[in-house]
Order: C-alpha cells, then structure tokens, then sequence
C-alpha cells in the first residue's frame, strides 16, 4: 500500500470512527438517501464523491424544533450581542473570499494569488471538491438557516433564501483549503489550524450557520481529503503547488517531515 493511500484510509477511517460515534438526532424526512450525482457545473476535480457515502457518515442535522437547534440559536444571539465591528468586518472578509489565500494573515504578504498562480488553481480545484461533496448534502438534508428559523436574528453577511445550512460550505472549504496548504508548509501547521478554526467561527460571527453544521463539514473534510490524498492528480498539483509556495516564501525546497 502506498503512503498516500494509507493516509487516505487512516483518515477516512479516523473520520468514520468520530461518526460513528455520534448520537442519533431528528432527521428532516429522505435524510438517509443518497445524495444525486452532481452536475457538471459541480463535477469534482479529484475525487469522486458518491462513493464516499457522506450521508451515511454525518450525523443529520438537529431537527427545528430540538432542544440542541434552540441551544444553537441561543448562542447565535450571544455571539451577536458581544460581536465588535472588528470581528464583523473580518466575518465579511471572509465570506467574501473563499480561498487558499485567505490563509494570507498565517503566511505572509507574499502570498497572493498573483503571486502564486500555480497554488492559486490549485486552490480553484479543491474549491470544487467543496462544491461536488457539499452541494448534494445541502439539498438532501435542506436544513434552514439560522434566520429562517429565528427572525429576531440579525445576519451581517449576504443571505441565501434557500434552506441550504447544512453542512456549511464555506466550513467545508476552509478545512479542506487548510489541510491542504498544511502539506505545502507543515511548518505552520498549527497557525494554519488555528486561521481555519477562526473562519469558520465567523460563519457564527455572521449569523449564517449553526456550530452544528460546522461541526459537519469539520468531520466530512477528514474524509474528502483523504480521498483527495490518494488521488495521483492532486499528488501532481500538490507537488507543483509545494515548490512555488516554499520558493516564493523563501523556505527550504524540501518541506520537513513533522
């Protein structure tokens, strides 16, 4: 078995096992079905999603009227109630951009996508791993959004008509664009986390989304990605991505093994 073949079941495997943990909630009705073959305007670049079987390995959603979706909403007002202009600003940055560089802060003024081209569309096709694994899921499960739900809510980010909250995408994208760039510079891994963590967090900061469907795309990236290390393409951009981004950093070509 190669390497990259182990870490893929390793993570799918450590991803599974988290699942399987997880306590049974009320399901919206057709939660258990497969997700549709996606279209061509979503067709992932490395993986292929249906085999993954996402819906079998997230919990659904808490149900609307759950004691947890009610906790959930209780905190979205919490966090609007102490959220500063500041954090609201940085929540609208970062709904706005939905890329590698968002991991700009962590790396360096120099890294751009001007700067990167290479990294840059290798951003692009992880985006569309999100894009293929995560739309099937929003329409199988069509979770509302926190506002929908609650109308005392006050969202400061773009909202989206649709009952499309669960998993979060821009979560989804976020881990994933993270473990990925973990591979081009394990240097920073824990920095890399950390932004992430925070990205994520000001989908809460926006009133967009629950901890819940966070907590969903957190656990369907470990998946994803492992399917994606295993591809031989993605190996190939990796690679590509890896030599740009240590060269324009001025780190040491070869990136260390941690």
């Amino acid at each position: 078995m190669t390497q990259q073949k182990l870490i893929a079941n390793l993570i799918v495997l450590f991803a599974s096992a988290d699942l399987l943990g997880q306590n049974s909630v009320a399901t919206n009705s057709g939660a258990t079905e497969a997700p549709s073959k996606t279209s061509s305007s979503q067709a992932a670049y490395y993986i292929d999603p249906l085999p993954l079987h996402l819906n079998l390995i997230l919990s659904p959603p808490p149900s609307r009227g759950s004691a947890t979706t009610a906790a959930e909403l209780t905190e979205l007002h919490r966090i609007e109630s102490v959220r500063t202009p500041a954090q609201i600003a940085q929540a609208q940055a970062d709904d706005h951009e939905e890329d590698i560089f968002v991991f700009e802060t962590v790396m360096g003024p120099e890294f751009t996508a001007a700067a990167l081209p290479i990294t840059a569309s290798l951003s692009d096709r992880v985006r569309k791993e999100e894009s293929a694994a995560g739309g099937p899921l929003k329409k199988l499960y069509r979770r509302p959004r926190p506002y929908q739900v609650d109308s005392t809510l006050h969202p400061v980010c773009p909202l989206n008509p649709e009952p499309t909250s669960y998993p979060s995408g821009h979560s989804l994208s976020g881990y994933l664009l993270a473990f990925t760039l973990v591979q081009l510079v394990p240097e920073k891994r824990q920095q890399i986390l950390d932004r992430a963590d925070d990205y994520v967090h000001n989908r809460l900061v926006c009133g967009v989304h629950y901890a819940s469907d966070i907590e969903a795309s957190h656990r369907a990236a470990y998946a994803i990605f492992g399917s994606m290390v295993a591809s031989p393409d993605f190996q190939r951009d990796l690679a590509a991505a890896r030599e740009e981004t240590r060269r324009k950093l001025g780190l040491p070509a070869a990136a260390p093994q941690l």
